[in-house]
């Protein structure tokens, strides 16, 4: 699994400071992508070595965002579970599915959205979007996924 940018962001997760970490090979190949460079396999590997240098280069910031990686979900597994393991960050997944893929290791994650863009449906910022973003909650029943896409939002 390949990694292409990094960026600093503030409206991915709600309320949180993301380290955005945008993964090629993107499988899934939206109609009206905005990031179709991402389609080809590009960039640089992502594994621990790197991800312990990003974080490092990057204070303050309160999550991580994996944007992608639908085409490894064993490798997101493994990233994810090691930043829980080797930091106090939160861990989020943009996954272009419709669902949830099976082997998903709720433990090791904040935040998922789930959801292929639609353009006549719209961004997670639109109360028409089919984009789903979830809070992931643990606690000793397991885990409990919950629908925060309201948070986009604005009030009328």
């Amino acid at each position: 699994m390949k990694y292409v940018d990094v960026k600093e962001v503030f409206a991915e997760i709600p309320d949180e400071i993301t380290l955005a970490i945008s993964i090629s090979g993107c499988p899934i190949h939206c109609s009206g992508c905005h990031s179709k460079y991402l389609w080809a396999d590009v960039g640089q590997e992502l594994n621990t070595e790197a991800l312990s240098t990003l974080l490092a280069g990057h204070f303050g910031v309160t999550c991580i965002c994996f944007m992608g990686g639908d085409q490894d979900t064993a490798a997101i597994n493994q990233m994810a579970r090691w930043v829980k393991a080797n930091s106090k960050v939160r861990v989020a997944w943009y996954s272009g599915r419709d669902e949830l893929a099976d082997n998903i290791e709720l433990p090791n994650f904040d935040y998922i959205k789930i959801g292929r863009y639609d353009e006549a449906m719209g961004p997670l910022n639109v109360r028409t979007t089919n984009q789903i973003l979830y809070r992931v909650r643990h606690d000793a029943q397991g885990h409990e996924l919950e629908d925060i896409t309201h948070r986009f939002w604005k009030s009328l």
